[in-house]
């Protein structure tokens, strides 16, 4: 548990457009500028305040919004991902990127990157989105964000407390990236076919396509309906509170033959770009995922005996599998992947003991990271308890 003694007097409230400023500079050539690097959604980590990942200006892009050393850059679309990051290096980035900077010295820089990580702040930008498939906040939305600024001494004091916590998260980062890189390695090992006997994958299994619910009968309490958006990255399910809708009750019985459950292993067929890896993620369902099968998704049933759906499922998370999805997925605004696209891939044939000797050894590497995973969100609980102050009621000065 953190301490710190943090005086309150003095502290304001404010808008956030009173003290942060939407950049607006660009460059309509940016090879020619000099620029070499391009940030788009896909290259910043939820949480993480360090852009590790970028692409190459030289392989082309269209983005124009110039970004510098310093600025922080927060994910408009689709903000309940919770993508903010601080700038070491000057490039572009994507219009659903905005690039923020201290508008004024009532506050610090250091600090804002942090203030775009509060709850509250995340809240406000999800809860002024509008969109359906890719919900966007507007700057005049988070410009209106009201919360208690401290005077420059506290806010010095607050930045110091905040960057240490933030070393600690950053160790526990590195524990869990080196996690995640060892079990796709093992994953990619495991699905090769250059070695192995094959089969199709259309020989192991069917696939039933999702059904369209109403989407006027959404509401927050009964069965969960399962969308693209409920497909986590790790390959599991997550019910976060704004990507998840519920039906009417009388649905599971109407839709029984539509209904998710544990063991179920299930793939996203629509997306509208090809970033993230979100066009062919596929996903199992664990204890507590029961829920509605949505149409754009697909679910995997009729095995094989000579096939452990899981064993199937960890194939489908290999490298070979991902780029197959893109390879064969067709469309032009929306990507769209049909069984067609899916019965073809190749499966590793391999017996029952080796499939279950592989499903145990991802599951024991999965349990590594989801531990890692939580001491990492304790961390973050902590460093996000010294920014909790901000909300508190106002104090005189």
């Amino acid at each position: 548990m953190l301490e710190w003694p943090i005086s309150k007097a003095g502290w304001m409230r404010v808008a956030f457009g009173d003290v942060v400023r939407l950049s607006k500079a660009r460059v309509t050539d940016p090879e020619a500028a000099g620029i070499e690097r391009v940030v788009g959604l896909e290259h910043i980590e939820p949480g993480d305040l360090r852009i590790r990942r970028w692409g190459d200006v030289a392989d082309g892009t269209t983005f124009t919004t110039l970004f510098k050393p310093g600025q922080v850059l927060f994910g408009k679309r689709r903000a309940y991902q919770r993508k903010v990051a601080v700038a070491d290096f000057e490039g572009v980035c994507s219009g659903d990127i905005y690039v923020l900077e201290q508008a004024n010295d009532r506050l610090m820089p250091e600090l804002l990157p942090f203030l775009c990580q509060t709850d509250a702040f995340f809240d406000h930008a999800v809860g002024t989105s509008a969109g359906s498939l890719s919900p966007r906040t507007n700057w005049t939305s988070l410009a209106s964000f009201e919360f208690l600024l401290p005077p420059i001494q506290e806010q010095a004091r607050l930045v110091d407390l905040l960057k240490g916590a933030e070393s600690t998260t950053e160790a526990l980062r590195s524990v869990v990236s080196a996690a995640k890189v060892l079990r796709q390695s093992t994953i990619d090992h495991f699905s090769s076919i250059s070695v192995r006997p094959s089969v199709p994958l259309g020989e192991i299994c069917e696939m039933q396509n999702g059904r369209p619910f109403p989407g006027d009968e959404y509401q927050r309490q009964g069965p969960r309906l399962l969308r693209p958006g409920n497909l986590g990255v790790n390959g599991y399910f997550k019910w976060d509170d704004g990507a998840t809708v519920c039906l009417p009750a009388r649905f599971e019985a109407e839709a029984a033959a539509f209904v998710v459950d544990t063991g179920d292993v299930v793939i996203n067929l629509t997306a509208q770009s090809l970033e993230e890896g979100f066009m062919g993620r596929v996903c199992l369902a664990r204890e507590g995922d029961r829920s509605l099968l949505n149409q754009r998704i697909g679910r995997f049933q009729g095995f094989s005996e000579d096939f452990q759906p899981e064993f199937v499922f960890r194939v489908l998370q290999s490298s070979r599998f991902q780029n197959h999805a893109v390879r064969m997925c067709e469309g032009s605004k929306i990507k769209h992947l049909f069984w067609q696209h899916l019965a073809p891939f190749l499966v590793p044939k391999l017996d029952l003991v080796e499939q279950l000797a592989i499903i145990e050894t991802i599951r024991s590497i999965d349990v590594q990271i989801e531990g890692a995973q939580a001491r990492l969100a304790s961390a973050m609980l902590d460093r996000a308890r010294l920014f909790d102050l901000t909300q508190a009621e106002e104090v005189d000065a």
